[in-house]
Formats: structure tokens, C-alpha cells, sequence
């Protein structure tokens, strides 16, 4: 398994996530150092996980997996007062969506996003078939652990 993306191309992820968290909550967010998951690595699903799948010039899917209590304190800090599953589930798509958003502009107008949609736990998974792994970059806010997933490739 390979992967074509460049350290400049993670870099706009981790920048996303930065910006969404000082943008939405007023509060930066730690985000470590992007790693590629290995084909023995597990994902690290979580309680709510957003995909947007990609395609056009590049094909892939943009993961963000993130606990309960993380999506709960984001949407407490958004000024939302109701916890329900749909209002988690709709603030970690719209993480997702504003993530693959900011990897548009990178990318350029031939990355086509879908609609977000939120994935089971049990039944998430992310695509590698086209042989490209994908690469996960660990997030800290407020002691809540979460990670983006990002898997891409150009279109042969």
C-alpha cells in the first residue's frame, strides 16, 4: 500500500481542524503529528462518526471520528443547550463538512465532496481499495481525544 499525498497536503487538514475549533468554540485544539495508518493499525472509531466520500480528481473518504462528551462540549460552547444523538450526529458532520471544505480550496474545484453522513461504530470503516492508506491525525480539546482520518488519492 502506498500513499500520494504530500506533508503540504496534511497540513491543510491540520489547519482545518485548528481553524473549526478556534472559529466554533473559541479554543484551539491540539493537533498532533499526522501518522499513516499501517495495515495492522485499527481505526479508532468512536461514539458519532462523520464521512464525506470524495470524488473527481481525487477519490477517497475524510473521517471525523470523535466521542460523545467532545461533541457535547463543542456543542455547549456553540451555545446549543439540547444534547440529543441527532444534534451530535449533525455537529460531527458538519465538522467533516467544513473539514473536506477547507480541503476543497486546497485541492481545487475537481475534489468533489458528498453530503455528510453519519457511520455506525460497528459498521464504519474507511475504503482502501485503491491501495492508498490513510493517514490519521490525533486531535486534543479539553482532554477529549478524537482524530481526523484522511484518505485520498488522485485519480488514475
Amino acid at each position: 500500500m502506498r500513499n500520494n499525498l504530500r506533508s503540504e497536503d496534511i497540513e491543510v487538514f491540520s489547519e482545518a481542524i485548528s481553524h473549526f475549533f478556534n472559529v466554533y468554540t473559541g479554543e484551539a485544539a491540539q493537533v498532533r503529528s499526522a501518522y499513516l495508518l499501517g495495515p495492522d493499525t485499527p481505526v479508532r472509531w468512536n461514539d458519532f462518526n462523520g464521512q464525506i466520500d470524495v470524488s473527481g480528481n481525487y477519490v477517497g473518504q475524510i473521517c471525523f471520528p470523535a466521542p460523545r462528551a467532545l461533541l457535547s462540549h463543542v456543542l455547549l460552547k456553540m451555545g446549543e443547550s439540547v444534547f440529543t444523538d441527532d444534534k451530535h450526529g449533525d455537529i460531527v458532520g458538519e465538522i467533516a463538512n467544513t473539514l473536506s471544505g477547507r480541503a476543497r480550496r486546497h485541492f481545487g474545484e475537481g475534489l468533489e465532496i458528498s453530503p455528510p453522513r453519519l457511520a455506525e461504530t460497528a459498521t464504519a470503516s474507511i475504503e482502501t481499495g485503491s491501495g492508498h492508506r490513510p493517514y490519521a491525525i490525533p486531535l486534543l480539546w479539553h482532554g477529549y481525544e478524537a482524530s481526523l482520518l484522511v484518505q485520498l488519492a488522485p485519480r488514475n
